[in-house]
């Protein structure tokens, strides 16, 4: 079906000029395509479909990670859709909620991440679950009671990255060489053990803030502040920040039934196998048909640079410069600074989803509107066109390959937020959700949080306030597709 637009007639410009109507129109009429599958789910809380379900979650509270959903939400998913056996793949896997929450239900399940932080934490976590001692475990108490990294007389390095450069008081500074450098007279298991609290704790005892799209500073760090100095507030001590996030991990181990697994009864569990790089280098080389459900939450299209919000983790586990650059551009497009990958030199395969792409009127017209607004300079950023096109032909591609490795009737699940720029709300659920039916997925639901979240300060000062839809998706794949 063609869906025509308003056109605004321009001498200065030839080609068809959309305007915040125009395209609010359209997305109107794609809207009405899936209306009868777009479903106000109540039971899909905030709490769900975030971190927060997590945070007096056991072992998933350990480190906050903010972009997570809960393992309640895993949980409620595989019960709801039915999903009690076969093979589960996260292409997104973070710290590994998916995983974690699948195998604990008896599932197997494979996760893929790029990111260094993720896959720490995701190894230390296997590691505590499949080899930690009650030798090991009497240490890590130690540790939590005793303090001996202050009694260290000698340090280690810590790795510092330019955004990272005073992140740290220098009292702190130097109580995490002292820990890095303790922590190598223990064993693998322990020393696994104290460097993920290590690295849960950064965070809260340095003078920075994960605040989204970058990581914000506190007026205490001498570094040069904008108009409005941040104060971050109380700075917890190194020493009683690790020690209570150790006792917290030893907590959670010691437990028993749902509160902890290490002096617990063993409970039949499935297997989990990290991949570790980009999923649009991996996902290809996985078999088809493999899976029999996907759940997942990729990175927004909103200008969020994970590889600065958690640069005091990587540059913790050793990431320099080069390499923090090189995992920016990694990464599925989601940031400004992304450049544009070359899809096609990088699978030939991927055609199709290069069309599917191309053939979506929503998409389209969005980048159309996106391009006269940076013609115009009317953007905050000039890289924001690139950033959506990047990210929704990426999206496409990765479609494509999660509808190949699943099987006939296995079911995609992903949680996503719709975004708004230059005044346009985009879609994300209709776009992906149109173009996922053009690679042979069937959009059985759209499941809408009862509540919607607002738009930046800066777009509601410029443009009004627009509700913005949160989704999980449910799409399945139909028999014959590949």
């Amino acid at each position: 079906m063609v869906i025509e637009a308003r056109v605004i007639d321009s001498n200065s410009d030839p080609q068809k000029r959309w305007d915040i109507d125009a395209i609010a129109a359209l997305d109107s009429r794609e809207f009405d395509r899936f209306e009868d599958r777009i479903v106000v789910e109540d039971s899909l809380t905030r709490n769900l479909v975030s971190f927060q379900g997590n945070k007096t979650r056991s072992f998933y509270r350990w480190f906050k990670y903010k972009e997570a959903f809960s393992a309640q939400l895993v949980e409620y998913l595989l019960d709801q859709y039915q999903i009690s056996d076969g093979c589960i793949l996260d292409p997104f896997a973070g710290m590994g909620t998916t995983l974690f929450a699948a195998t604990s239900c008896g599932l197997d399940a494979d996760g893929i991440e790029l990111l260094p932080v993720g896959c720490e934490i995701i190894r230390a976590r296997q590691r505590l679950e499949c080899g930690f001692s009650e030798e090991d475990f009497e240490r890590l108490s130690h540790w939590a009671s005793a303090q001996p990294w202050k009694d260290a007389t000698d340090a280690r390095p810590l790795n510092v990255l330019r955004i990272t450069d005073r992140a740290y008081s220098q009292e702190t500074h130097s109580a995490i060489k002292q820990y890095l450098c303790a922590l190598e007279n223990e064993s693998e298991n322990t020393q696994a053990a104290l460097k993920l609290a290590l690295l849960c704790v950064l965070e809260s005892v340095s003078f920075t803030r994960k605040d989204g799209q970058y990581l914000r500073w506190d007026y205490r760090a001498g570094r040069r502040q904008g108009s409005r100095p941040f104060d971050k507030g109380h700075i917890l001590p190194f020493d009683s920040a690790i020690s209570s996030k150790l006792a917290e991990i030893a907590q959670d181990l010691a437990g028993s039934g749902e509160q902890g697994f290490l002096f617990a009864e063993p409970t039949s569990s499935g297997r989990l196998q990290l991949l570790e790089g980009s999923c649009l280098d991996i996902m290809p080389s996985l078999p088809t048909e493999t899976y029999r459900a996907i759940i997942t939450s990729p990175p927004y299209c909103n200008r969020y640079d994970y590889t600065r919000t958690y640069a005091l983790e990587l540059a913790l586990l050793g990431v320099e410069e080069k390499e923090l650059s090189a995992l920016r551009q990694q990464m599925l497009t989601c940031t400004v600074e992304n450049r544009e990958k070359d899809l096609l030199a990088a699978n030939p395969a991927w055609s199709d989803p290069i069309a599917a792409a191309d053939g979506n009127p929503l998409l389209q017209a969005i980048l159309s509107y996106l391009n006269q607004q940076k013609a115009e300079g009317r953007l905050n950023n000039n890289g924001i066109p690139r950033m959506v096109r990047g990210y929704f032909y990426e999206m496409a591609c990765i479609i494509a390959e999660c509808s190949r490795v699943l099987v006939p009737g296995g079911r995609l699940i992903m949680v996503n937020d719709n975004v708004r720029y230059a005044g346009a709300s985009v879609s994300v659920d209709i776009i992906l959700s149109g173009i996922a039916e053009r690679l042979g997925m069937k959009v059985d639901n759209i499941l809408v949080l009862p509540n919607g979240k607002g738009n930046s300060s800066q777009q509601m000062g410029l443009h009004g306030r627009d509700e913005i839809r949160k989704c999980v998706y449910v799409w399945s794949k139909l028999p014959g597709s590949l």
